[in-house]
């Protein structure tokens, strides 16, 4: 079967409209002016492919995050666009609906819409606070967002915590019905083929949710739309691979080298966007928001957001390239747009080719030309970061560990940041990714490490560390335990040798081409 291009074969935008298009539905439906209160996870994924102006196009006077009782009570009608699978948020809406109730003097007409369904526990919880009468209830069934032609995602920010830490599958139950709904829309998947507990489970309810569709639809003689359906093998998907983040702990503990990575290492990327100091931008002109967020969300008068996704003009280029090849690109756009500048000037132009400068080239010259001046500023503070000393010393110590060597050796290393203050999620890194690859970490130092983190950034963090140990990422050396796969090795499997599969997988590159990479080694430069 002849493998399609991603954004040939599933139509992304058409799943961008139909989200929204049944979002704005459900505001429609509710009439008047009406201050909007969201969950703030939801507050950047609803800006992905909704304006702010677009909402008050359809009646949404305020936005609010959903959070220390953030309501304004001015307008009758108040919607709740929150999550409805979690139990504590809906408790914070049940509680904001008891206080605007008793302190407002409006007599409110109360909606919530829960994402992407209505839950059981949703309706317990109001009823315990006695509002489940007092609200509108309605769902958006938001599955598959689009933050790219050819990238779908769930954006549920706490599915790998809900099911390594607290075991609770509503990630692989949400992820299935996703999954499905492209089934529908494209055909069944040909082939599944997986790695890992997790993705074991996504397949099997996978397969149980086919089943029971086959099922209701003989049943259902009227049905047209899914006639067939589990004889219709997709003629546009080939194969669905299936990975368990639990299988390869170390891939995402190791630092990023990258431009798009060390973005995120450095101010952090969420929904296509980053939150830069209008410092480090300097001149830089404000980037036009493709999509601004829905979340009229104000940022701090000393931050501005950055798009960073297709719509700009140099960021595809960019984003994958190994940042030590990121200043010569930059030069070479640079001198590029220079030229073009400097043939706009000819004594010889004609009024006919000014003219055809104007219309055609000049918007995207000035793109182009906005797009290089934020990003030069952007890679020059990336490269103050990478030139620090204590970024130096962590990355040392990260490609010791993963060129095979002792964990043992690095452990000065890693007391020394600890002493110096390096943030806490950087130093935790490094031992958990030691502890991966070397089958968890000798019980005496492992104690030494705890004590030292405790004392240098508070004893609050006690419930950091036994929820790492929970999570198997900072576990104490034992022989049943494996690095690679702690879900099998659990059973009494034998552990897995870092070095022995690094060597006969060659899963580390001493020869490097960083500008023509010829290996995906080249994103670690290693």
């Amino acid at each position: 079967m002849a493998a399609h291009a991603a954004t040939k074969a599933i139509d992304t935008q058409d799943i961008t409209d139909k989200a929204r298009r049944a979002l704005l539905q459900q505001l429609e439906a509710v009439r008047g002016k009406k201050n909007l209160v969201i969950e703030r996870s939801l507050a950047g994924t609803v800006g992905l492919f909704i304006k702010f102006s677009t909402l008050q196009e359809y009646g949404v006077d305020k936005l609010f995050f959903l959070e220390n009782h953030n309501v304004d009570s001015t307008q009758r009608n108040i919607v709740f666009l929150v999550r409805g699978d979690n139990a504590k948020r809906v408790r914070t809406v049940a509680e904001q609906i008891r206080l605007v109730r008793s302190e407002s003097k409006i007599d409110h007409d109360f909606s919530i819409i829960w994402v992407p369904r209505r839950t059981l526990v949703s309706n317990v919880v109001l009823e315990e606070h006695g509002v489940l009468g007092e609200a509108n209830i309605s769902e958006w069934d938001l599955q598959f967002v689009s933050l790219e032609p050819d990238v779908l995602s769930l954006e549920l920010e706490d599915a790998f915590s809900d099911l390594v830490l607290r075991r609770d599958p509503t990630s692989i139950f949400a992820s299935a019905r996703a999954l499905m709904l492209l089934q529908k829309q494209h055909g069944l998947f040909p082939r599944m083929i997986g790695k890992g507990e997790n993705a074991k489970k996504l397949a099997e309810l996978l397969q149980r949710m086919r089943n029971e569709e086959d099922v209701n639809d003989s049943a259902d003689a009227s049905n047209t739309y899914l006639t067939s359906f589990g004889l219709t093998p997709s003629s546009v998907i080939e194969s669905l691979i299936i990975i368990d983040r639990e299988v390869d702990f170390p891939t995402v503990l190791a630092t990023q080298l990258t431009y798009e990575g060390l973005l995120d290492e450095v101010f952090g990327v969420s929904n296509n966007q980053t939150e830069v100091d209008s410092s480090v931008l300097g001149g830089a002109p404000a980037p036009q928001q493709q999509n601004g967020a829905a979340a009229g969300a104000p940022t701090t008068a000393t931050k501005r957001k950055v798009q960073l996704d297709s719509t700009d003009k140099l960021f595809p280029s960019l984003r994958d390239a190994n940042f030590a090849t990121i200043g010569p690109m930059l030069n070479a756009t640079a001198r590029r747009l220079q030229n073009d500048q400097q043939s706009i000037h000819k004594a010889d132009q004609t009024v006919s080719d000014l003219k055809d400068f104007v219309h055609n080239k000049l918007p995207s010259y000035q793109a182009e030309a906005a797009s290089l001046k934020i990003h030069t500023s952007l890679a020059e503070e990336i490269t103050n970061f990478t030139r620090s000393e204590l970024f130096r010393r962590t990355l040392e110590v990260e490609q010791n560990l993963l060129i095979g060597s002792e964990g043992s050796t690095m452990h000065e290393n890693v007391e020394e940041l600890i002493a110096r203050d390096m943030p806490l999620q950087t130093v935790l890194r490094l031992l958990c990714l030691e502890s991966c690859l070397s089958n968890g970490i000798r019980q005496r130092e492992l104690d030494h490490f705890k004590r030292m983190i405790l004392q240098a950034y508070g004893y609050q963090h006690l419930l950091t560390l036994a929820n790492l140990e929970k999570m198997g990422l900072l576990v104490p050396k034992e022989s049943h335990k494996g690095y690679l796969n702690p879900i099998a090795s659990s059973a009494g499997q034998s552990a897995t040798d870092w070095n022995t599969v690094r060597r006969g997988l060659q899963l580390w590159t001493d020869d490097v081409q960083e500008a023509e990479p010829t290996d995906i080694a080249y994103a670690f430069s290693g």
